[in-house]
């Protein structure tokens, strides 16, 4: 028997075609990548990412507000905490030393002395 084309497949002409079109963004892709004008993983380029839009999920995604006050909380334990180990810690028990409020008359301008 004759081997004969699955009639049901792409042709050779659509095949090629494919491929070049898949060539031809990747080409583009890579030459975007090599400008470097975004921050954006070269694995999320190939997937389809662009400069002005943030994934909905993964570790690149926009934080929701309570969840970056959760992360901004936690931050700042652990700087009190690193503090706390370098010997900066916070005294407490001190008084802070108050400004003196200066009165009226000494801020007064002699205007006869300017000369």
């Amino acid at each position: 028997m004759p081997s004969v084309k699955n009639p049901n497949g792409p042709s050779k002409n659509r095949l090629a075609a494919r491929a070049a079109k898949a060539r031809k963004q990747n080409q583009k892709r890579g030459a975007t990548a090599l400008n470097k004008k975004h921050k954006i993983a070269k694995a999320d380029v190939l997937r389809g990412a662009k400069p002005g839009l943030l994934p909905t999920s993964g570790p690149n995604a926009a934080l929701s507000a309570k969840k970056r006050r959760k992360l901004e909380r936690k931050m700042g334990y652990a700087l009190k905490r690193r503090m706390e180990t370098e010997g900066e810690v916070e005294m407490k028990d001190v008084p802070e030393a108050k400004t003196e409020k200066t009165s009226g008359e000494e801020m007064t301008v002699d205007t006869e002395d300017i000369s």
